[in-house]
């Protein structure tokens, strides 16, 4: 990899952090490993993120940002959330490995809270285009929840043996979610 220098360096060790994940996991890997693999020194990675849990803290807020972003452009209707979430757990594995591990970083940090606060609020917009009654919002967002992270981290793990397009595969079963709600 390229030597990064100056203001690259917060970003050369993320997105090091980011491949290192997707690799192989988020415990076999170095802050050492990472300043190695992001042409930086040893140093670099303490300098920036302090620890490993400050570096899989940035990972997380970078990664509820972007879950955010790809909610919102899905638009209001819960299917096409649902798949946007599918969808971001493939493309972004491994910062979906890290949002949805609350134990690897500081899941209190102000930026990670915002950041979860918003794509709460984009999975709950969705779910507001499927029921009017508010009591029964929040269990339709835990239904809706469960089912698209589920089938997602089912992907992701490989059982499922649905073809090679996540999409195609997870729209007619979130599909049967938002029939069900809407009957």
């Amino acid at each position: 990899m390229a030597n990064y220098h100056h203001g690259n360096l917060r970003r050369a060790i993320m997105d090091a952090a980011v491949e290192a994940i997707g690799e192989s996991g988020t415990a076999s890997w170095s802050l050492r490993e990472l300043a190695r693999r992001a042409g930086v020194s040893h140093a670099a990675p303490a300098h920036h993120f302090g620890d490993k849990a400050g570096l899989l803290t940035a990972v997380a807020a970078e990664g509820y940002t972007l879950f955010a972003d790809a909610l919102a452009a899905a638009g209001d209707n819960l299917l096409d959330t649902g798949v946007a979430y599918v969808r971001f757990a493939v493309e972004h594995r491994a910062h979906f490995e890290v949002m949805f591990t609350p134990g690897l970083y500081r899941a209190d940090d102000p930026e990670v809270v915002a950041a979860r606060e918003r794509a709460t609020a984009e999975l709950t917009r969705g779910v507001r285009t499927v029921t009017t009654d508010p009591a029964r919002e929040r269990d339709f967002g835990i239904a809706a929840w469960s089912i698209a992270h589920g089938f997602a981290t089912l992907w992701l793990s490989g059982i499922l043996d649905l073809g090679d397009d996540v999409e195609e595969a997870a729209r007619p079963v979130l599909r049967l979610l938002v029939q069900k709600v809407t009957d």
